[in-house]
């Protein structure tokens, strides 16, 4: 590594109202840090773009503290190690963690796991061997609790979370219906991943193709949406079933206040429940998660998709795609 060498950082500069925009972003650079005790120096190769990525730039109270004004933007990231002074980790290793939107990191070791990519290539580590996994294992099996026989239906299901719910339920004996933006991307789930049917929520009427594919009800749906589908999913439930609430796309950008459900006296009638969750809260729970999902990988029981940008310079644009629903798949940035 030569004095020459730059990290690049995208930081906060302001924080977005609506859509973000290029002038919420400051691009600097600034001379590649030495790795301290027990740190290492990683070239990150990869960066995660994910929904949640819009909550971390609001002020306000959260599950997580806020990234602030100046600040580097919080993601999930993968990459190689250029220099340790860790015992667990050695040049060329292969890690990921949450190193922010830039090109090189200097982290402590123990805030960097080590892969392997023999089992897969590095970017699914940012999805179905990361964090979207982790988040569909825990949030269908114990927050949704879904048993066999019952009928799962998943919002944004070719998206990176929903896509690895509707196959572990299916896994799980579970009827699955899927929720997508696009008759390409309906077909995605139900002839390549196998979920039992689909729905275009851009052309068909939502409610009533609920009520054609769930005749006996929804006993579980996974909500990575909100807004008036959530209202579509609380007038289907069936008796005791359950909406598991991951995310509310539809409304992150919202400037007039979120839409508010209409339907919630389903809970009521159906004696169901809603409840949301944050996959933070399973972190010592992160090994058994990773190690089902490994093995579904390895005995080609899950599929998993990346959607690839390549260009560090482009991330702005690229996190947009998110709220525009043109990614397919993994949204992940290729430095």
């Amino acid at each position: 590594m030569s004095s020459t060498d730059q990290n690049r950082q995208f930081r906060l500069a302001e924080r977005p109202q609506g859509l973000p925009k290029q002038s919420d972003w400051e691009l600097v650079s600034e001379a590649v840090a030495e790795p301290g005790n027990d740190e290492i120096l990683v070239a990150v190769e990869y960066i995660s773009l994910d929904p949640a990525m819009r909550g971390w730039m609001n002020a306000g109270k959260s599950y997580i503290k806020p990234v602030e004004i100046g600040e580097l933007m919080r993601a999930g990231t993968a990459g190689t190690v250029l220099k340790s002074n860790h015992s667990d980790f050695a040049e060329g290793d292969k890690v990921s963690g949450n190193f922010g939107v830039q090109t090189h990191a200097v982290v402590a070791g123990k805030d960097a796991r080590k892969v392997d990519t023999n089992l897969a290539e590095l970017p699914a580590y940012l999805g179905v061997l990361g964090m979207p996994g982790m988040t569909a294992y825990f949030g269908l099996l114990d927050v949704g609790g879904v048993a066999e026989g019952e009928t799962v239906v998943v919002s944004a299901a070719s998206g990176a979370v929903g896509a690895l719910v509707g196959q572990i339920a299916k896994l799980k004996g579970a009827r699955v219906v899927g929720i997508a933006g696009s008759s390409e991307k309906c077909s995605y789930v139900t002839d390549e991943l196998g979920f039992d049917a689909a729905i275009d929520y851009k052309n068909e009427n939502v409610y009533k193709a609920m009520k054609e594919h769930c005749p006996k009800g929804i006993d579980v749906f996974f909500d990575n949406v909100g807004g008036e589908i959530l209202d579509f999913a609380l007038a289907n439930l069936a008796l005791k079933g359950r909406i598991v609430i991951c995310g509310a796309i539809s409304q992150y950008n919202a400037t007039e206040g979120m839409y508010a459900p209409k339907n919630y006296m389903s809970l009521l009638v159906n004696r169901a429940r809603m409840e949301g969750f944050v996959v933070f809260d399973y972190a010592d729970r992160y090994g058994e998660a990773a190690k089902a999902l490994a093995d579904w990988l390895s005995e080609g029981k899950i599929k998993h998709r990346e959607d690839i940008v390549e260009g560090f310079e482009n991330f702005p644009d690229t996190l947009l795609k998110l709220f525009e629903g043109s990614n397919f798949g993994k949204l992940v940035l290729k430095v």
